[in-house]
């Protein structure tokens, strides 16, 4: 399958939504893993900026990629984002659409500010 490297460099990065379990089967709850290292993926919704456009990406990622405090709001890099078309037919329609994938989020939040226990 075509993997196609995105390039992240220029872009502002947001997240979105909190990262969530990625469901394998709805029907079942099931939820996904990675076919290589039998990690549970997680989904992590993004705002995309670049090129004077902003996206709304959901992005898979392992659970062991996500790090740091991922609020609504966080600023966010993305290790390694790849972009996958996909076609599947079901029922005689056609669907397409492209998946994307990254190895981490990061928040890029500033930890300076910390909150200390009274």
């Amino acid at each position: 399958m075509r993997q196609i490297p995105v390039d992240t460099s220029a872009a502002t990065v947001m997240v979105a939504k909190t990262p969530q379990p990625k469901v394998r089967d709805r029907r079942t709850g099931e939820i996904a893993t990675d076919a290589e290292t039998g990690a549970k993926l997680m989904t992590v919704d993004v705002m995309f900026a670049a090129n004077d456009e902003v996206e709304i990406l959901s992005v898979t990622v392992p659970e062991t990629g996500i790090s740091g405090d991922l609020a609504m709001g966080t600023p966010a890099a993305l290790t390694g984002l790849i972009a996958r078309p996909w076609e599947n037919e079901f029922n005689g329609q056609k669907r397409h659409g492209i998946a994307f994938r990254a190895v981490a989020v990061t928040s890029l939040a500033t930890t300076g500010a910390g909150s200390k226990a009274a």
